[in-house]
């Protein structure tokens, strides 16, 4: 990653391009990709997708990229390289940007099969094929790679277990207090963390394969594949062997200027020893070295690298975690505030020095402060508001308490990974009329790192052209100057039917792949049909409305029929899985209580479905923005604590708000007690039954950024519940603005769940009637999408992979086996099946 960097640096000196030559050595098959991100590889990412060298940057630059052919030996008189391939390449100038190695401790049977590292694309690739076989997965090390390794191996289904020898996670990172929430957040996810205690053995079994590991407390556990990720050590070889110093502990050793003992000579990144003592191993430091660097090769004699900023911030098995500055108060006088939930999992503290200035800080569970309190942490300015008010949550809809983008000096560092301060990015503005986000990222780079800066860039961006009375454009998108609730009240109120319509008295040019199915839904919502592939409304689909199914990673669609709040019969259950059987799909059970199966091409739909439609089974709408499933536990049919039919009424939900188009997926639950074993207070509405009724809660929402929902009603009866969700729903679907989930509709809203609850139960508006006319036309209008669609010979012949010749199935779709099933082939099997 830094090396790519130098390179763009290099070319982005003025006057470089055609007067400096550039060859790449490079040990590894491809060219530089975000080592940031490996763990997505595991969830279908691509090495292209991975990949940071745009397919035209090397020809555009003359750069001669050399993959495979690792630098073994460097001769500073002569100027030269030697590669592994015997290869003598002269240079001017050397960069060493050779980066680190794995450490892994040298215990015994540390390199039996079945022990990995985790550092590169192959050994992600190493790891997937020995998981394939695996229960059991060990990583060693709860550092930030060791609990990226973790949630690579829980992804991949292994039962879990890290081992960190500090008495705490992230001991460089994070405090006691933050290790504790941490490890206990990770611990209810399945994971089994063991602290003050190293890896003593590999064990192996009589195959010379991994069979269990022994700890150093005496303990120990069973397990059939270890990843090390105890610690990296500068790749700093080439150096030692050619006489340059390197640092005691490792490193090459470099000026300010990022130059070696040998001027000839530059090393940037993780193998360079910086001039404060210290080996860097983040992005951010290695790309400032990079740019650093590339100022000294091409004469600019400004900008010295004296050190950096080594602030993270990331999400480590789901869990936010986030560090910067003197996070531990090492500062003499430093004193720290701290504000701990256990309930919510939430740990926060911020460290001030003695004049009330914030040194820094830590913020495990929540992190959405970290952005703004990154940059005013070191600055020496007193803080805009007390700290207290910085830790402590803001009510719902709030926007008091805070700090936002105005407050922050124009020298603060917005952007960490390019070193982008608000001051860049105004000027960006200002003098350089960049008027969007996509421009002034382009032209300052700021938010194409790790992304954590980009909701600040953005408030900054709004802020300016506000300043300059520059309009700020709040409409759904460059055709429309309207937000999507005003054109819904347009389309409501003018019974606009068609986009071609609406496009016409009130966008302009053709529409895109933002307001295209945006509208497509709106016009299904207040339509006379919720069938979306007719006429106009098919061509105004995104991909996966537009075959009624989820495209997956490699071209195959998967197929989710609805179970209403999870009840299925043994004939149902029989149905599902003989057709799996019969179509070698996929099978697994999801996490809203359905079975959902993979790996059918376009051409099986039609006949995948005519066999559910056949047996009872209707669309599951998976592939839509709408209701996806209703959850529910046993209640007291079954369960000795359940106190109402929880069952009953998640089927009931449900089957009524089936097929509603909405401005994002809408989640719910039914819990049949306070037991809450349906996790309603973590979905779009939730119900949990008590004694006198049912209690309401709404807003929830898990995946990225979990939040609890709120109580809006309380102890009441099923009609009232009811006609509260309709109002709801209706609400949110009419005032939403594109893909915004309920949770932070709900804190967007003046006033939030008062004004929410003003609106629905107490009609302040006026609307309720408007709302419960809408849904109920909703309930009345609806129809099975794929039910009329295999009534329908015209809408059937879309379902084919090539027009020009129907039936063939698509080639480039292909399987590999696993774990008795199959999954999508990675790009280096296609053809083993």
């Amino acid at each position: 990653m830094v090396g790519q960097r130098f390179l763009e640096a290099l070319h982005e000196r003025t006057g470089t391009a055609g007067r400096i030559t550039v060859t790449v050595l490079a040990a590894e098959p491809r060219p530089a990709y975000d080592r940031v991100h490996l763990t997505s590889a595991l969830s279908g990412t691509t090495a292209d997708e991975l990949s940071l060298c745009p397919p035209d940057f090397l020809t555009a630059h003359g750069i001669d990229l050399r993959l495979g052919e690792a630098a073994v030996a460097v001769d500073r008189p002569a100027r030269t390289v030697t590669t592994a391939s015997g290869a003598r390449v002269p240079y001017d100038t050397l960069v060493l940007a050779t980066g680190s190695y794995p450490f892994v401790p040298p215990v015994p049977g540390h390199d039996a099969d079945g022990c990995h590292v985790y550092r590169t694309l192959e050994d992600v690739a190493a790891i997937r094929a020995d998981a394939a076989d695996a229960r059991t997965g060990a990583v060693i090390g709860g550092g930030l790679l060791g609990l990226e390794a973790a949630g690579a191996l829980r992804a991949l289904g292994l039962d879990t277990h890290v081992v960190e020898f500090a008495p705490r996670l992230m001991a460089l990172q994070i405090d006691d207090a933050g290790g504790a929430l941490l490890r206990s957040k990770i611990e209810n996810l399945g994971v089994t963390v063991h602290t003050s205690a190293g890896a003593q053995a590999v064990e192996t079994g009589p195959d010379g394969r991994v069979s269990a590991l022994t700890l150093s407390d005496g303990t120990g556990f069973p397990t059939d594949l270890v990843v090390f990720s105890a610690g990296v050590r500068p790749q700093d070889r080439l150096a030692r062997d050619c006489g340059l110093p390197v640092g005691e502990r490792g490193g090459i050793v470099v000026d300010a200027r990022c130059r070696t003992a040998d001027p000839h000579v530059f090393a940037i990144g993780e193998c360079a020893l910086a001039v404060d003592g210290r080996v860097y191993g983040l992005v951010a430091p290695g790309y400032a070295m990079a740019e650093t660097a590339a100022r000294a090769i091409t004469g600019d004699t400004t900008g010295e690298f004296t050190g950096a900023d080594t602030s993270t911030q990331l999400k480590l098995l789901g869990v936010g975690v986030a560090s910067f500055g003197d996070a531990h108060g090492t500062t003499e006088g430093a004193l720290d505030i701290t504000y701990a939930n256990s309930r919510a999992g939430v740990y926060k503290k911020l460290v001030l020095g003695p004049d009330g200035s914030l040194l820094g800080g830590i913020l495990v569970g929540d992190t959405d402060a970290y952005a703004t309190l990154r940059p005013l942490a070191g600055n020496g300015a007193p803080l805009p508001v007390p700290a207290e008010q910085l830790l402590l949550p803001q009510p719902a809809g709030s926007t008091g308490g805070g700090v936002g983008a105005a407050a922050l000096p124009d020298e603060a560092v917005v952007c960490s990974c390019h070193n982008v301060t608000k001051g860049t990015i105004r000027a960006a503005v200002a003098e350089r009329r960049r008027a969007s986000v996509p421009a002034v990222k382009k032209c300052t780079k700021a938010g194409t790192g790790c992304g954590s800066c980009e909701k600040l860039l953005t408030s900054i961006i709004a802020d300016e052209l506000a300043a300059a009375g520059t309009p700020v454009s709040r409409g759904l998108c460059e055709h429309f100057t309207h937000t999507r609730a005003e054109l819904y009240e347009i389309i409501r109120v003018k019974g606009i039917t068609t986009f071609a319509r609406l496009l016409a008295e009130h966008g302009t040019g053709r529409g895109c792949a933002v307001c295209k199915p945006a509208i497509a839904s709106i016009l299904a919502g207040l339509g006379d049909t919720s069938y979306i592939l007719d006429g106009e409304q098919a061509a105004l689909q995104d991909t996966n409305d537009h075959f009624l199914a989820n495209l997956q990673r490699n071209g195959s669609y998967s197929v989710v029929p609805r179970v209403p709040g999870g009840e299925i019969t043994p004939d149902g259950l029989i149905t599902i899985g003989a057709i799996a059987r019969d179509f070698g799909l996929y099978t697994k059970i999801t996490g809203g209580q359905r079975i959902d199966m993979f790996g059918a091409t376009v051409d099986q739909l039609p006949a995948i479905w005519r066999r559910l439609v056949d047996a009872g089974f209707e669309s599951g709408h998976a592939y839509g923005k709408s209701l996806r499933t209703v959850k529910s536990c046993v209640g007291q049919t079954w369960c000795r604590y359940g106190v109402q039919d929880s069952v009953a009424l998640a089927i009931e939900l449900e089957l009524r708000y089936r097929g509603l188009r909405s401005p994002h997926k809408i989640k719910a639950a039914v819990s049949g007690c306070a037991r809450e074993c349906a996790e309603a207070q973590s979905k779009d509405f939730g119900v949990i039954a008590t004694a006198q009724g049912w209690n309401l809660y709404v807003g929830g929402n898990g995946g990225a950024t979990p939040r609890h929902a709120d109580l809006l009603l309380k102890d009441t009866d099923r009609d009232t519940l009811l006609r509260t969700i309709d109002r709801f729903l209706m609400f949110y679907i009419r005032t939403a603005d594109r893909l915004e989930r309920t949770a932070p509709w709900i804190e967007r809203l003046e006033g939030g769940l008062d004004h929410l609850r003003a609106v629905v139960v107490d009609d302040v508006l006026g609307i309720a009637g408007e709302l419960d006319e809408l849904m109920a036309r909703h309930i009345e209008g609806y129809e099975d999408e794929w039910a009329a669609t295999l009534a329908d010979p015209d809408r059937l012949r879309r379902f084919v992979s090539f027009v020009n010749a129907p039936g063939t199935p698509d080639p480039s779709v292909s399987f590999v086996p696993e774990r008795e099933q199959i999954r999508p082939a990675l790009p280096e099997e296609v053809g083993t099946r």
